[in-house]
């Protein structure tokens, strides 16, 4: 009957634990962008595309 009790006991403590880690990313603004997430793969990158396109130009530069 004790090792019940010591179960219980161990759950609360660590359901109180998650629901204070929660809390926490909540404030901390984890969940404030919904957005942008669903979107990000439709989106170009900017940086991606100026890499691939540098060398290019430079090769068209030096042929040309």
């Amino acid at each position: 009957m004790k090792i019940i009790f010591l179960l219980i006991a161990t759950s609360l403590l660590l359901a109180l634990g998650f629901l204070v880690a929660f809390f926490w990313a909540v404030r901390g603004g984890q969940y404030e962008d919904e957005y942008t997430p669903s979107v990000r793969i439709l989106l170009d990158d900017p940086s991606a595309a100026t890499a691939d396109n540098q060398p290019l130009a430079n090769n068209e530069s030096n042929t040309g």
